[in-house]
């Protein structure tokens, strides 16, 4: 199963034998002993590519659990506190302000735990969890599988900023006027972007960004030198508009609002780590939608 599962990923058996550090005809032994066990093509085989078949995705569902339960079977046996590790994913904005602080406290009540944290956008996170790379995450955007639970666990804004000094911004502006700004915008994916475009929408508004970055960073350097203006949590840009290097714009009759939500499989076994670290960090409680 994990040699299946990692040619599913590789998309090829050279690849994963590479990655388990076996021999590739080790590899597709394998593979053609599940397919003459089950009495299914696995893989059609296209121009030296391998592409999994209707079949093929069926058994990946159930190969990722299998793996998974035997995963947590093995570090359960042992000494958890001794020799168990934590993966955690998180969203941008949360992997910034807050998941320093989270995995600080866990760190102080059980040291021997290793916390192995992922950050990337929203949409890569979840893709994570349905592969069973994380245990749970942290995302600030919505989620997109009924394979996923879902917990709000705080509440989150958008503000609009724009350079502080000799800004032509004006303090307030409409929705209509927000089509024909220069807007610097985080990737699509990431949920800041998600909630931004989708809000927008409901009043029949599209934003053509002049920037798109995956760098939070890079879009505030951006702005701060009067490039335009974005869209951005209000926690990441909280010291630059006290430090008035950044000005907030008000939109009429707008707000951009959302949670942070705790998201993990809802086939995934919650260990005794999983819900310590929760506890620590006052997240174990929560609405779930």
């Amino acid at each position: 199963m994990k040699i299946f599962v990692a040619v599913c990923r590789c998309r090829s058996a050279t690849a994963a034998a590479e990655q388990l550090g076996i021999a590739q005809p080790a590899v597709s032994l394998a593979i053609r002993e599940l397919e003459q066990y089950y009495g299914v093509r696995l893989f059609d085989r296209i121009s030296h590519r391998l592409i999994l078949t209707e079949e093929g995705k069926q058994l990946l569902e159930y190969a990722d659990k299998i793996i998974s339960l035997f995963d947590e079977a093995e570090s359960g046996i042992r000494d958890w506190d001794s020799f168990g590790i934590l993966r955690v994913g998180s969203s941008i904005t949360i992997g910034t302000c807050l998941m320093p602080e989270y995995v600080r406290r866990f760190r102080l009540q059980y040291p021997k735990i290793k916390v192995r944290v992922t950050i990337d956008n929203s949409a890569e996170i979840e893709k994570r969890i349905l592969e069973n790379q994380l245990d749970f995450a942290l995302i600030e955007g919505n989620v997109h599988s009924d394979s996923i639970i879902c917990r709000r666990f705080l509440r989150d804004k958008l503000v609009l900023v724009c350079k502080a000094k000799n800004a032509p911004c004006p303090d307030e502006v409409s929705v209509e006027q927000l089509g024909r700004l220069p807007f610097l915008l985080r990737e699509k994916g990431s949920g800041t972007r998600e909630l931004f475009d989708s809000t927008l929408l409901t009043r029949g508004v599209v934003v053509t960004p002049e920037w798109e970055s995956i760098s939070t960073e890079a879009i505030i350097s951006a702005v701060s030198c009067g490039l335009g203006i974005s869209a951005l949590p209000f926690r990441l840009v909280e010291r630059a508009l006290s430090e008035k290097q950044l000005k907030q714009i008000r939109v009429r009759g707008l707000a951009f609002e959302r949670y942070f939500s705790l998201i993990y499989h809802k086939d995934k076994h919650l260990s005794k780590s999983i819900l310590a670290f929760w506890d620590q960090n006052g997240l174990g409680a929560g609405t779930g939608f």
